[in-house]
């Protein structure tokens, strides 16, 4: 019999929680977690098939001494440590799966990867990795690709003034996404342009209308797939665009300090600190998640075709787990049974769009998803010659 394998999960947010009791369900793995915040391995409950150990992962040298123990890795930090935490996590040569949103490539540390004889599935979340399996998937399948569109967000079920929103993650991961600078594809070159930008409105059956806008989400895939058009932007419900709009405008998003009865404050450290505490679920609040994915370009005949992905996900009320924990979580869990199974153990750094290029691969991991009651609808629309 084969005995039983060992994870070590970095990182006990929100995410990290779902991915530990989904491992160490039923005795598949023995799974630890590591986290600098005791509070953040308490909120894991009294779990004693979970092993908790409170470390600073901020350092290099103490990730790479707890990893090399471990058969397999997961990368759950947040973004500002994620991307020199996974370097260090290479290092060890063990198998991982990274869901750490930096604004790094980890397209750089292929070659170290590929030495340390480590193989690697990076950005394997909801958006990016769903988001980029599924769009590489469809993108295979044509010859041309005329436009690739990613809509996608996180939202409470229930709307509340002033804000409307609330975050199952860090809140300044949430604000890099307003402030970071989005790359887009136009005329099959990369764009640059501001995030919250060209802002639409789109109506979703059962939610009514949300509105969009650009983001940097698209990352690997402007090198990865060639089209005239391709396109990240995140959802929200009506009016959310403008209130952020307002506090940049007006400084809130500065990292200049400014002087306040004699001491400097770093204008987004207030911000961060604020918009935590409105930002918060409280427990038992719900969310969802939803994503459109749209590929259309020509196929094999030279016929228009078109492939949509739809997502709808909702808070689990028997397990407490968020919708957006369950989306990004359960797709790194998939993708770590993906490497376990043997299907994809190549060594080197790899992008869910190069994984989704397989059918088997694409398969799998739809099958352990949809284990877990999580459904991605698939469209296909021909048409013309």
């Amino acid at each position: 019999m084969e005995s039983q394998k060992t994870v070590v999960i970095l990182g006990a947010g929100l995410v990290g929680r779902p991915m530990a009791l989904d491992l160490a369900k039923n005795q598949e793995f023995a799974v630890t977690v590591a986290d600098i915040s005791q509070n953040a391995l308490n909120s894991l409950g009294h779990h004693n098939e979970i092993k908790k150990i409170q470390l600073d992962l901020g350092n290099p040298s103490v990730i790479q001494e707890l990893v090399k123990s471990y058969d397999y890795l997961i990368n759950a930090l947040p973004g500002s440590i994620g991307f020199n935490a996974l370097k260090s996590m290479i290092r060890a040569g063990k198998p991982i799966v990274d869901i750490a949103f930096y604004p790094e490539n980890p397209n750089d540390l292929n070659e170290l990867a590929i030495r340390s004889n480590s193989c690697v599935i990076c950005d394997m979340g909801v958006a990016p990795g769903m988001s980029h399996l599924l769009s590489g998937y469809s993108a295979s399948q044509l010859s041309k690709i005329h436009k690739l569109l990613i809509y996608v967000g996180g939202l409470p079920r229930k709307r509340q003034l002033p804000w409307e929103y609330k975050a199952v993650f860090s809140p300044a991961d949430v604000i890099e996404e307003y402030t970071r600078p989005a790359r887009l594809v136009e005329n099959g070159e990369i764009v640059w342009k501001e995030a919250l930008s060209e802002a639409e409105l789109i109506d979703f059956e059962t939610i009514g209308t949300l509105e969009a806008f650009n983001s940097d989400g698209l990352r690997t895939l402007t090198e990865n797939i060639q089209a005239d058009l391709m396109a990240e932007k995140t959802l929200r419900y009506p009016g959310h665009i403008d209130k952020i709009k307002l506090l940049k405008q007006m400084g809130f998003f500065e990292t200049k300090p400014k002087l306040l009865n004699g001491k400097e404050i770093i204008p987004l450290d207030f911000t961060k600190k604020i918009l935590f505490e409105d930002w918060e679920f409280l427990p038992g609040e719900e969310d969802l998640t939803v994503m459109r994915i749209i590929v259309e370009g020509l196929d094999m005949d030279n016929k228009t075709m078109k492939h949509q992905w739809n997502l709808l996900d909702h808070y689990d009320t028997a397990s407490g787990i968020h919708s957006m924990a369950r989306t990004t979580g359960y797709a790194a869990t998939a993708a770590l049974r993906l490497i376990h199974s043997g299907l994809f153990t190549q060594a080197g750094v790899h992008l869910p769009e190069s994984i989704g290029k397989n059918e088997t691969n694409v398969r799998f991991i739809l099958n352990r998803l949809e284990e877990r009651n999580i459904f991605y609808e698939h469209k296909i629309s021909t048409f013309g010659s």
